[in-house]
């Protein structure tokens, strides 16, 4: 069973938790996520079954969008609802000043990586350490903000909220975000909800829920199935002539006049990855072009 699934992992779950369950469910054990969500946040998260696990590590570059909301006035050791309140402060500011803070996030800017992460140092995941009372010194990651748009706010309580959407890359996390908020703010912030709403082209719309995806499969109905290249339409595209098709699944290299650009103009870096199909549109591999024009499979999926 090869292919991708959109889910929509629920509350209360770990990711690791929804790969388990569905291998389970599927009877496969070659199940992998592209991207952790946080057990107490629900949204999209894809899940890659089969040679599809061999893309994974593509579709997790791809952008995110989130629907978040700031609670303004309490700070935790966590960034988030979850964690131990560190300060609780009076919020003077109007929410015009708030929002007016908005335009500081948007773009390229830096951020510290929360203790809570999975990021490692020394060998260990920042979480751990957190967990053992024990912080470290993080260096700050540049990450890019697509833009954030407010979609509500209740201002008339002691500490008061914003719900947004907000586009962001790869590596971004919305409770630093919120944070850093509260800090410009002057009165400290916290992550108080979060809900994934896409990760690449993958939206909470088109999702399908742990309990749709059971009915499905006792029905023998895998229509859930999305093909294998369905997370990576930002690599370029290449046509692969006919007659270097075979070769190329036994695992030869192509030359220059192999194969004909399809999609995405190709950045003339000295190396980068390209999709690969036959003249039918079959998904034939993954494969590194340098900058002679060569290309390296690097990723088969037909067989050979």
């Amino acid at each position: 069973m090869n292919g991708i699934i959109n889910v929509l992992k629920p509350p209360g779950m770990t990711s690791h938790d929804v790969v388990a369950y569905l291998r389970r469910l599927l009877g496969t054990k070659a199940v992998g996520h592209t991207g952790t969500l946080d057990p107490g946040v629900a949204g999209v998260l894809p899940i890659c079954l089969g040679n599809a696990t061999r893309v994974a590590q593509f579709i997790s570059e791809n952008g995110k969008s989130y629907r978040a909301e700031v609670m303004f006035g309490i700070a935790t050791d966590s960034q988030d609802g979850f964690g131990v309140v560190l300060d609780k402060s009076k919020v003077s500011a109007e929410y015009e000043d708030a929002a007016a803070l908005i335009s500081l996030f948007v773009g390229r800017i830096k951020q510290v990586p929360p203790m809570v992460s999975a990021l490692k140092s020394g060998g260990k995941r920042l979480y751990e350490l957190a967990r053992q009372g024990i912080e470290v010194d993080r260096p700050s990651r540049e990450i890019t903000i697509e833009h954030i748009s407010p979609v509500s706010y209740n201002w008339n309580k002691d500490f008061p909220t914003i719900l947004f959407d907000v586009s962001c890359s790869k590596g971004t996390y919305i409770r630093t975000l919120c944070a850093d908020w509260g800090e410009k703010l002057g009165c400290g912030a916290h992550m108080s909800y979060l809900l994934r709403t896409r990760s690449g082209p993958f939206t909470l719309e088109s999702a399908w829920t742990l309990e749709e995806l059971a009915e499905a499969a006792a029905n023998q109905d895998y229509g859930f199935l999305l093909p294998s290249d369905r997370g990576i339409g930002h690599l370029p595209a290449l046509e692969v002539r006919e007659h270097r098709i075979k070769p190329l699944l036994n695992g030869l290299s192509l030359g220059p006049k192999d194969y004909i650009v399809k999609e995405n103009h190709l950045s003339g870096a000295s190396e980068t990855w390209v999709r690969l199909y036959g003249p039918t549109g079959d998904f034939l591999a993954l494969g590194l072009l340098n900058d002679t024009g060569h290309i390296r499979p690097k990723k088969v999926f037909a067989p050979s």
